[in-house]
């Protein structure tokens, strides 16, 4: 990228911004999304390689806990007849939280990036609708936006479309206020550290002064809440919102 500078040109590169086919790049959130893709592929390939019948490994009996807790949580909360929602929602969930969780790494989280939930949202969108549609038909499904009276239909329409805008927003403000949050307490902590340092006399204060030493300790205990419980927190809601939605367009 070229800048000017009082008439001097200046040359940078930015990283993860590698234009490729014209206006289409890579940037980090989308290299960050394709690591997450590779851990959760690479994980089910080692959970479920030499399966046994019997005499099973600790490795499968974990990989058999996990299958039973995701159709669990569908046939629970969906009924039977979703059962083939299984992959699906599992997909959705440990991608949500690998994503929120590779932020511990010092990786910026992809679902700190509007985009990646605006993405997961419109599919879980369409699922919705697709299901509205199979279960009332076209007609009906255009009906319903007229109900309970026919002045009602843009308040109808808004409403539909704030399904998905919601679900990206709330996943999204979410994650994302974790991670300023942390930013400005990690800033706070290294001023503090430098102010009270700092009324140390003679070079041994100016020395470590320089040093953060505050951010030492007090911002590992708080990610516990805004990293782990949170990103486990919002990968459940979000999860849970989207078979709830799913179920609901089933009986309309």
């Amino acid at each position: 990228m070229e800048i000017s500078v009082n008439g001097a040109k200046i040359y940078y590169e930015l990283p993860f911004d590698i234009p490729i086919l014209g206006r289409l790049q890579i940037n980090e959130t989308l290299v960050v999304s394709w690591i997450v893709m590779l851990l959760i592929t690479g994980l089910c390939i080692w959970l479920t390689h030499d399966l046994k019948v019997e005499n099973i490994s600790k490795r499968q009996a974990f990989a058999e806990m996990l299958v039973e807790a995701a159709d669990n949580f569908v046939v629970g909360n969906m009924g039977p007849k979703f059962k083939y929602m299984v992959p699906f929602v599992a997909a959705l969930f440990s991608t949500s939280l690998v994503s929120n969780l590779i932020s511990l790494t010092g990786l910026r989280s992809p679902t700190a990036d509007l985009s990646t939930e605006a993405a997961w949202a419109i599919v879980v969108f369409t699922m919705i609708t697709a299901q509205k549609i199979k279960t009332s038909g076209v007609g009906g499904y255009l009906k319903g936006f007229t109900t309970p009276i026919a002045v009602m239909t843009p308040f109808n329409v808004l409403s539909e479309l704030a399904t998905p805008i919601s679900l990206a927003c709330r996943h999204f403000g979410n994650i994302l206020s974790g991670i300023v949050i942390n930013g400005l307490i990690y800033a706070a902590l290294a001023v503090a550290s430098k102010a009270l340092l700092g009324l140390i006399p003679g070079a041994v204060g100016k020395f470590l002064s320089c040093i953060p030493i505050l951010d030492v300790g007090l911002p590992a205990i708080l990610s516990v809440y805004f990293d782990w419980f949170t990103g486990v927190m919002q990968a459940y809601i979000f999860c849970m919102l989207t078979v709830m939605y799913i179920a609901n367009a089933a009986e309309e």
